[in-house]
């Protein structure tokens, strides 16, 4: 339709399209006169044959674009016999004087529709290879064949959707539905994203008359959205569009995964699409997806963050499509702020350095940001950290559970020792945009750039505790994951979970809290067999990530011995979490109760004698509370007795004098 405006190449493409449909019931009409042995009949044909060629001569000059017959035609390689078996088949469905025709045709009333034999004996340049299920009008199914005792009897129907096609009517197949969508057109790009989809597109270009086809392009990289925006413009410079199909999504039966390929084939030339296959899911399913690209021909991408193995006989080009940099997030901030941006000062600085967006992921943050900060008349910046930290969940909320911090720097209980550490922690990551960038320490290469901490001490010295007063400090989210949970005993599957866990924290730059760090990191043991070796590749794996992870990592144990130390001089922060003694575990009574808690003649000395941890003084205390609400009195000693040996039996050692003596 180039050059044409559209509702004027719809109306010369109908005109054309009546034009051929009148030379073919020409022929078909000029076929019933000689089976008939009418010579009048037969000289009214060839004279209403002369009359369609001209009114098809006079169609084809109007036509400003190709028609829609003559574009099919070309896709398909059809040879004038086909096309014109097509176009008999359209006659029927459009044309109400084609049934009697065929029937008159066919010397036979009960047999109104056309069929292979029938288009063998009335239209030139007759062949037989046109019946072929090889052949194009088969293979491609822009015609079916009914059931009949022989193949050229059968009668013959166009698809509904090629019928639409040839009238000018564009839509996707009925049968591509919840199968494929159709990616809106792409927003702008950042420059380093727009040369990978430059990339693209010159290697199309440069395909389009190469005897191989086109090259499958896999899409890896950390920005899974932007993979989308950038095959949008790599196929909207040639005019085309962008349709995806998730792997997921296609069938694992082979007949049905045929008929899939051969159906998206044909919808790829009838809509000049590309498609674009979403690679993530499991080995099986990927194993499908190999299986229906090596089956596909034309315009291919596959997105996939996770490693896409293949063996597939066309050309294969490995792009990376990642974050933008962080000079290029700070300018779509700018743009996507608008005037508020100028209030922000160096805020924007902090603020990439901290969560690393996509052009989406700014998107939807400032506007949640601007909204909220319209409304509340609130400073802009402290609303967009936390409109950033809200969009960043979404990926991490269904990996690891999330931890509302609620601690602060006065509720920690720990030797001045440990405090200095902790703040320490705190400071780097606070600082690390001045020492990274500003400073650029970054550029001497982005290895141990990520801040790690193992936190070590028995149950219930406080390690959890840390983490929410580091995440609440920081503003940041908390996630625990546990990794006796993550660690598999198939191959390959725990570094598979981990990479999920990593990569979808990533953007925000989540606290991270691995509890039971001993499940994987344990002594490296010497290879013995391949599950040794890859046990080892595990560990490898989690410190690389923790190594690059922009947030920060902390690993909990509970014993520190255990570990290998070749890990440990990879971690930044040891934090060693000791049992508290009677001085610690006296704070900690201090402070364990609410400030709205009725107590009443609490001794905390005595209290302290109690030779438990922080966490096991947590839940006595929490247990006397529920007890004296249920006797509606306030907290007294004796409520903490009884709370004592419950908690003491669950730990199933016993409660002795020396600990509770003198309590009532």
């Amino acid at each position: 339709m180039t050059g044409a405006p559209k509702f004027e190449w719809h109306a010369a493409n109908q005109r054309y399209l009546i034009a051929r449909l009148a030379v073919i019931r020409a022929a078909l009409t000029r076929h019933a006169a000689r089976a008939n042995g009418a010579a009048d009949g037969e000289a009214a044909a060839d004279e209403t044959a002369t009359n369609a060629d001209a009114m098809l001569d006079e169609a084809t000059r109007a036509l400003l674009a190709p028609a829609a017959l003559d574009t099919l035609c070309a896709a398909f390689s059809l040879s004038p016999f086909e096309r014109d078996v097509l176009l008999m088949c359209a006659g029927v469905e459009l044309d109400s004087t084609f049934a009697p025709t065929c029937a008159a045709a066919h010397a036979n009333p009960q047999r109104p529709f056309p069929t292979f034999s029938l288009a063998l004996a009335a239209l030139p340049d007759a062949h037989w290879t046109a019946l072929s299920p090889a052949g194009p009008l088969r293979r491609w199914r822009l015609i079916d064949v009914g059931a009949a005792d022989s193949l050229t009897t059968g009668q013959l129907r166009i698809d509904e959707r090629v019928l639409h096609y040839l009238t000018g009517v564009t839509y996707v197949d009925a049968r591509l539905y919840g199968l494929i969508e159709p990616l809106p057109r792409p927003p702008m790009l950042p420059p380093s994203q727009r040369e990978v989809a430059d990339r693209i597109t010159a290697l199309w270009s440069q395909s389009k008359d190469n005897a191989e086809g086109w090259p499958i392009i896999l899409l890896g990289g950390d920005d899974r959205a932007a993979a989308r925006a950038v095959a949008g413009h790599a196929a909207d410079a040639l005019g085309m569009q962008v349709h995806v199909l998730h792997a997921a999504d296609i069938p694992m039966a082979p007949a049905e995964r045929d008929a899939l390929a051969r159906l998206w084939e044909r919808e790829a030339v009838l809509s000049h699409s590309v498609l674009l296959i979403d690679g993530e899911g499991d080995a099986e399913r990927q194993r499908a997806a190999h299986t229906f690209i090596e089956s596909v021909f034309g315009m291919l991408l596959i997105a996939s963050r996770e490693p896409f193995r293949h063996s597939w006989d066309r050309e294969v080009v490995r792009l990376e499509v990642n974050k933008p940099s962080a000079v290029e997030q700070q300018r779509l901030w700018q743009h996507a702020l608008g005037p508020a941006a100028a209030g922000l000062n160096g805020e924007l600085d902090v603020l990439t350095s901290q969560f690393s967006f996509g052009l989406d992921g700014i998107r939807a943050a400032s506007a949640q940001a601007l909204e909220r900060g319209l409304q509340e008349d609130d400073a802009l910046g402290p609303v967009l950290w936390d409109a950033c930290r809200i969009s960043a969940r979404s990926r991490v909320d269904d990996l690891a559970q999330r931890i509302e911090p609620m601690a602060g720097w006065p509720d920690l209980v720990l030797p001045d020792a440990q405090l200095c550490l902790l703040r320490e922690i705190s400071t780097h990551v606070h600082q690390r945009s001045k020492v990274y960038d500003t400073w650029g320490f970054a550029s001497k290469g982005a290895r141990g750039l990520g801040i790690s901490a193992l936190f070590a001490g028995a149950s219930g010295t406080g390690k959890t505790m840390a983490a929410e007063v580091l995440a609440n400090d920081l503003r940041l989210d908390l996630y625990r994951i546990d990794l006796s949970q993550v660690v598999s005993k198939y191959i390959g599957e725990t570094e598979k979970n981990l990479r999920r866990v990593f990569d979808a924290a990533e953007d925000g730059g989540a606290v991270l809290l691995f509890d039971e760090a001993d499940a994987l990191f344990g002594k490296r043991s010497e290879v013995r067999d391949s599950h040794d070796r890859y046990a080892n590749i595990e560990i490898s794996y989690l410190l690389q990530r923790m190594e690059a992870y922009r947030g920060l990592a902390i690993l909990t144990t509970n014993l520190k011995s255990v570990l290998d130390p070749a890990f440990l001089r990879r971690i930044r922060f040891v934090v060693s979490f000791p049992f508290p003694d009677a001085g610690q575990r006296a704070q900690i009574w201090r402070r364990i109760f609410p400030e709205r808690t009725p107590t009443e003649n609490l001794d905390v000395d005595k209290l302290a004698r109690l030779n438990v941890a922080g966490g096991n003084i947590r839940n006595i205390a929490l247990q006397a509370a529920f007890l004296a609400a249920d006797a509606d009195e306030p907290v007294r000693m004796a409520h903490l007795l009884r709370a004592a040996r419950s908690e003491y039996a669950k730990l199933e050692k016993p409660l002795t004098d020396a600990e509770s003596g003198g309590w009532m």
